[in-house]
């Protein structure tokens, strides 16, 4: 099975190794050329566009930052138009269900179907094939998509029709980034009043409230001061917070269109510099 791979970031880069490594023949692209020579120890071929790893494809694998990212590469470097009628594409991005249904129309006029297979779970977990995807779309495509992605899966969710993926992964995410409001606000308590923030960790690992996703976002905090305010700390956390801006951003708008309020995570969507320790032009790390 010939598979197509665009965007290898943090989640992309260690799927698609695991789809070379399960035996699939793939064809890899990002725009950043590092990415991909990092992918050919794999087995991995390189493609030199996006369209060209879209060529003569079985499966289209899409795992890029965003519905711009989605639309560039599908349209305007002309990666939909390389694909030959029969081919399916796998969103794993995390969007709104309008643009996993604008895909899907573009696809199905040049007779290829569409499933909305957003990821949860984090790098670690994509290097240990532990993911989770949330799924929408066709049980019938799901049943040909999941050779593809039981390479990277612990856990396959079915949510239901197309977009219906998109749904569920960004109602996860605002529970995951209220979570992380609260575990930032918890440890800097601790600190403030003479604690070793150490022990709430400890504490809360041992009660159940702090998992391991949970403790994974309190590394940033842990950092020494001097760690975070160097260039590379700073790139990667402000990648994260953008990341997390236009996920909450997203959920916020599903719940307007559904006529719900979210006020916690109108809050938090405006705390996120302070949450990833971003140092903005005149602060500190630590604001």
């Amino acid at each position: 099975m010939r598979v197509g791979y665009i965007g290898l970031g943090d989640m992309g880069a260690p799927m698609a190794a695991r789809l070379a490594a399960a035996g699939f023949e793939l064809r890899v692209f990002d725009l950043l050329p590092a990415r991909v020579e990092a992918l050919l120890h794999t087995g991995a071929q390189a493609a030199a566009s996006a369209r060209e790893a879209a060529a003569d494809c079985d499966w289209l694998c899409l795992c890029v930052p965003g519905e711009a990212e989605l639309r560039s590469a599908l349209m305007e470097a002309g990666a939909l138009d390389a694909l030959r009628p029969g081919a399916a594409l796998l969103i794993h991005s995390t969007v709104l269900p309008e643009a996993v249904q604008w895909v899907a129309e573009a696809a199905e006029a040049r007779g290829c179907g569409v499933l909305d297979a957003c990821v949860t779970g984090g790098a670690a977990r994509a290097q240990q094939g532990a993911l989770t995807f949330l799924v929408g779309g066709e049980a019938a495509l799901l049943e040909r998509a999941r050779p593809l992605l039981e390479a990277s899966a612990e856990r396959i969710l079915h949510a239901g029709p197309l977009g219906s993926g998109a749904k569920l992964k960004l109602a996860l995410n605002t529970l995951t980034y209220i979570q992380w409001a609260a575990a930032y606000e918890s440890f800097h308590l601790a600190r403030a009043a003479g604690l070793d923030p150490a022990l709430l960790i400890e504490a809360g690992r041992a009660n159940g409230q702090l998992g391991e996703l949970q403790r994974a976002y309190l590394a940033l905090h842990q950092a020494p001061g001097e760690s975070a305010a160097s260039e590379d700390f700073q790139r990667a956390v402000r990648g994260h917070r953008d990341i997390a801006a236009k996920d909450l951003a997203h959920a916020l708008e599903l719940a307007r269109r559904n006529g719900l309020e979210l006020p916690s995570a109108e809050l938090v969507s405006r705390q996120l510099a302070r949450l990833y320790r971003v140092a903005e032009p005149g602060e500190s790390a630590d604001g």
